[in-house]
């Protein structure tokens, strides 16, 4: 058995450095991975060999990628090429848009740890309709309040929710080619000109050094319009309920979700025909089900998934959150989740320190002020509108998730140390979901809750390993 590291990623600025202190080539790129590894389901030689031979010849091996990604629609060897960026300035808005994408990883300058300085961007869309004047006011406003709250002894995890989606951030990215490729693609087609923006400059950066894995990156149809075909056809089809609904309403959910889960475990451990682990499932007692969802999942520890098992049961949810809330669960990005645009009517998310406040600065003065540039905005570029909204202004979204991720979403956002807006919106979901289908939900709960349900649940402490140092 032979076990190499082909490759890791290397900060750009010890690649250059390296590159100044050797001779010149031409093989520092992604793309001989790519190459190689795209050849091995035909060429028997060695994967080393092949890496070798692609670090000779570039040229063929961009040609290579070329005709595999474009002739042979195999994307897929576009994976092996994984490139890393620091974003900075860019707006909450736009880091919206950009931590869509499920298979990349993102870290974020939280908003929750770190004072802000009251930077922001002006909108290209705002500049062009010439209310940038009174956008700029209502902004400063905005920033001036979250000062002052942080004077008033206010954490920044809640003065933050009075900032706006125009205030900038960074973060740092890791995405493989194919999945910038789409990124670029669908930015391109992105009615916002931060965002389309923001997706030509990544595509400058990584075409520069691998110009032949990321192939489609013109704006489309599909991505361009799609949604305003949508958003078209059902204009005026409803009537809008003004009342402010429930937070959290479980919609939809599977049906005799414990009995499926059940059936799913035998089916795993036995060499049983699927619709016969059903027909056992639904046989069995009470007694025995919970003992075998238990056996499931006695050797957890706080930090474990459950077993794959439990993605084959599905939850959908109505929710209504803050954007501050928002941001932390969009990372959730095995779980399906499409939103409505932000909406003033749904009202805001106001901390409760700040509501203890006996003179809250002015707070719904600067919001209606806030709000009336929104409705101006959206009258001439609904796209750009939100940006002068806060992280206290609300959106409803519509969220799938299976019960292995809802355990994960549990552990970590109903835990002690998870922010509160996020905390209460956890739990709610929890809480609807044991309901429905509670021997599914039989050790959800935050980390550290854990002891405890795993005490109640099978009434001794769990086995919890401690790191290795």
């Amino acid at each position: 058995m032979e076990v190499i590291l082909a490759g890791y990623n290397i900060d750009t600025t010890v690649i250059e450095e390296l590159k100044k202190n050797s001779p010149a080539r031409q093989d520092v790129t992604p793309e001989t991975l790519s190459a190689a590894y795209a050849r091995i389901s035909r060429d028997p030689r060695p994967i080393t060999e092949l890496r070798q031979i692609a670090r000779q010849e570039v040229e063929k091996a961009r040609k290579s990628n070329s005709a595999i990604i474009f002739k042979m629609g195999h994307h897929s060897v576009a994976e092996h090429a994984v490139f890393n960026f620091d974003l900075l300035g860019v707006s909450r808005l736009a880091l919206e848009e950009i931590e869509k994408f499920r298979l990349c990883s993102y870290t974020e300058k939280s908003q929750r740890y770190q004072k802000l300085e009251g930077e922001f961007i002006i909108p290209e869309e705002v500049r062009e309709t010439g209310g940038e004047g009174r956008f700029v006011a209502v902004v400063k406003k905005l920033n001036d309040l979250y000062k002052t709250l942080i004077e008033k002894g206010i954490e920044p995890e809640d003065a933050r929710y009075f900032t706006p989606l125009a205030t900038t951030a960074q973060v740092g990215m890791t995405v493989n080619a194919r999945n910038l490729e789409l990124l670029v693609r669908r930015f391109a087609s992105s009615e916002l000109a931060e965002v389309r923006e923001i997706g030509k400059r990544m595509y400058e950066a990584a075409a520069k050094i691998a110009p032949s894995i990321i192939l489609f990156t013109a704006a489309n149809d599909f991505d361009s319009k799609t949604y305003q075909g949508l958003r078209a056809e059902v204009r005026g089809r409803w009537e809008r309920k003004r009342k402010v609904a429930k937070p959290v309403v479980l919609v939809d959910y599977t049906e005799d979700a414990d009995i499926k889960l059940i059936a799913s475990l035998i089916h795993t451990s036995s060499g049983v025909s699927y619709l016969n682990c059903r027909r056992m499932a639904k046989e069995m007692r009470k007694n025995e089900r919970e003992k075998l969802v238990k056996e499931a999942c006695r050797r957890m520890e706080f930090y474990d998934s459950t077993l794959r098992e439990f993605e084959h049961i599905s939850l959908t949810y109505d929710l209504i959150m803050s954007s501050g809330c928002f941001a932390q669960m969009k990372r959730h990005r095995m779980a399906t989740l499409t939103c409505q645009a932000y909406d003033p009517e749904l009202g805001i998310t106001v901390p409760g320190k700040i509501r203890e406040l006996k003179e809250q600065q002015g707070l719904a003065g600067i919001i209606k002020e806030a709000e009336e540039v929104f409705g101006e905005l959206l009258k001439v570029s609904p796209a750009a509108a939100p940006y002068v909204l806060t992280s206290a202004h609300r959106k409803r979204c519509l969220m799938t998730v299976n019960a292995r991720e809802l355990y994960h979403i549990s552990r970590l956002r109903e835990d002690a140390h998870a922010q509160w807006d996020i905390q209460i919106l956890s739990a709610a979901m929890c809480k609807a979901a044991k309901a429905v289908m509670p021997l599914t939900m039989l050790t959800i709960g935050g980390k550290d809750s854990y002891v405890g349900i795993y005490q109640k649940v099978y009434g001794e402490r769990p086995r919890i390993l401690p790191p290795k140092e």
